[in-house]
């Protein structure tokens, strides 16, 4: 029995060494930031290695956008980030990136219908995206590890999946909900592993918009409870807009921290430029 007792001295002797050695106010070294500062003072400085943190909401509310802006902020703070994109091939990523980085039309890219200013800030943009540590990958493969095996070549913090419903499971199950709840696990298991931050994106299949408050809850996301039980952090994406058309602010958002394993919960306001497919911090515009 000695050798445990050992062994959580010695965890307990590196923990007080790491907050003895850090600056007040600032992040845990293990820390990835979102690049948003609303949210990473919410997080407590964002998300952190070995954490599993799901971000879902409603058809249509942006959420791999949110999800790609992340990537984005957080590569251009030299954070090694893993794109996985079940929907879109790295062409059709980067369009979108060049969109948010440029602030510009993704169908006035696909058509070169840009003014002359627009192109700079798109030649601009281009030439960022080609210095970010951001490596963008299909999620293809018929097995779990086999779909995430691109990402450790790259050395990553963080990895971004969009999304759960098209992650395969490492099993086959009975039901794709059984599926869903396998490969949200595995992928918890695979942050503490590997040390490292996972990002996921979900869709909300219990979701019900015309109820009287539309926000999502734990409960929308599914998966027989395993986004409740496993992930560390629960967000949510809400934009008025989308359920009362005319009765909130255009363009305004919520990012509903529904669970935080090791903070508060609570709201944070964003404001998402629908053309430019585009989020911005509410508290600290750009």
């Amino acid at each position: 029995m000695a050798k445990p007792r050992r062994i959580e001295r010695i965890s307990v002797a590196r923990l007080i060494q790491r907050i003895d050695s850090q600056e007040g106010g600032e992040p845990a070294e293990d820390t990835v930031t979102t690049g948003f500062p609303s949210i990473d003072r919410v997080l407590g400085g964002g998300l952190r290695r070995r954490d599993l943190v799901v971000l879902g909401g409603d058809i249509g509310s942006g959420k791999s956008a949110l999800a790609l802006s992340i990537a984005l902020r957080a590569a251009s703070a030299n954070v090694s980030v893993v794109f996985f994109s079940g929907e879109m091939d790295e062409d059709r990523i980067l369009e979108r990136a060049m969109a948010i980085e440029g602030r510009t039309q993704v169908d006035q890219l696909r058509k070169a219908e840009i003014s002359e200013e627009r192109r700079a800030a798109v030649g601009s943009a281009a030439l960022k995206l080609q210095d970010l540590p951001l490596h963008i990958h299909p999620l293809v493969g018929r097995q779990f590890d086999e779909a995430l095996a691109p990402a450790w070549q790259h050395d990553p913090q963080l990895i971004v999946v969009d999304y759960l419903q098209l992650l395969p499971a490492p099993s086959d199950k009975l039901t794709q909900e059984e599926d869903n709840a396998a490969a949200l696990r595995a992928l918890k298991a695979l942050a503490l592993e590997r040390n490292i931050a996972c990002l996921l994106v979900a869709q909300l299949p219990k979701h019900q918009p015309g109820r009287p408050d539309p926000r999502p809850t734990l409960d929308d996301f599914g998966t027989l409870g395993s986004v409740k039980q496993h992930a560390d952090i629960v967000l949510g994406l809400f934009r008025e807009e989308m359920y009362n058309p005319g009765g909130g602010v255009e363009g305004a958002a919520e990012l509903i921290v529904a669970k935080n394993r090791n903070g508060p919960t609570g709201f944070i306001d964003l404001y998402f430029h629908h053309r430019w497919m585009r989020f911005e911090d509410m508290l600290d515009p750009e």
